[in-house]
């Protein structure tokens, strides 16, 4: 007498039965043996569970519930800023990325090593240029676009119930581009960074009370230097990409359950 519990289903002679191709069988098999694991059955019945409930969006618009055909409102380039400013970061994060490799976040020498390292890019490295020329462009780009993108939103009325909380994430995303520009800005270490770093620590200490405070926390001292450019280059390349990312990500899964608004 075998103490292993009885499978109510024989997976083994239901295959029999089946005509099916040798792909579908060794996929089948190993979906059985994983499942008496693991129970990936499980698993994937919660996911299309998920699925099913997700795409249960809200009502869009007036077009959508009263089957409504004149959608050319849709396909009008301003509703498209969106997904053009995400394209836009798309390429601005690969190509910054890939000019991560040869920069240095370091004020020592005269010039800079930062800014010897900026004119390597654009002066020895092969596609240096064009790879520079495409990180600054899709960065202005995205601000144009981001910029542009809030004027749509806010003179069709797309920030009214029930998008009012996408709107301040829209908020919070346009302050943080402009935080990405500064940053980046600075990275250069030339002439023009150093005076912008400057500016920015006058800024901080015009703050009341706690001017002092964020000037050190932010540029490390109360002029420009070696520990301002390197708070600007953690804050460009390790923290803002991981937080605009998630909050673009959880701003597109808004938009998709609650669809895009139809100019009010």
């Amino acid at each position: 007498m075998s103490l292993e519990p009885k499978d109510e289903h024989d997976h083994g002679e239901w295959l029999k039965e089946k005509d099916l191709t040798p792909i579908e069988t060794t996929f089948l098999t190993t979906l059985i043996w994983m499942d008496r694991r693991f129970r990936i059955v499980d698993y994937l019945e919660l996911l299309e569970t998920l699925y099913y409930r997700v795409n249960l969006q809200m009502p869009k618009s007036h077009t959508e519930q009263y089957g409504l055909d004149n959608k050319f409102w849709y396909w009008y380039p301003l509703y498209a800023l969106g997904s053009f400013s995400t394209l836009a970061y798309v390429v601005a994060a690969i190509s910054g990325a890939l000019l991560g490799f040869y920069y240095s976040p370091s004020t020592a020498g005269d010039p800079s090593a930062a800014y010897n390292q900026l004119t390597f890019i654009m002066t020895e490295l092969n596609f240096g240029f064009m790879l520079r020329s495409l990180h600054r462009w899709s960065a202005q780009v995205m601000v144009a676009a981001v910029f542009l993108h809030m004027l749509r939103v806010y003179f069709t009325g797309a920030y009214k119930e029930p998008r009012e909380l996408n709107w301040i994430l829209g908020i919070v995303l346009i302050s943080l581009t402009m935080v990405f520009g500064y940053t980046g800005y600075l990275l250069t270490w030339d002439q023009l960074a150093y005076w912008a770093g400057q500016i920015g620590v006058e800024m901080s200490l015009s703050i009341p009370l706690i001017g002092e405070w964020v000037a050190q926390l932010i540029f490390g001292g109360f002029s420009p230097g070696q520990p301002t450019l390197q708070r600007m280059y953690i804050m460009h390349v390790f923290l803002l990409p991981f937080v605009v990312t998630t909050l673009i990500a959880v701003h597109i899964g808004i938009v998709w359950m609650q669809g895009i608004a139809e100019p009010h």
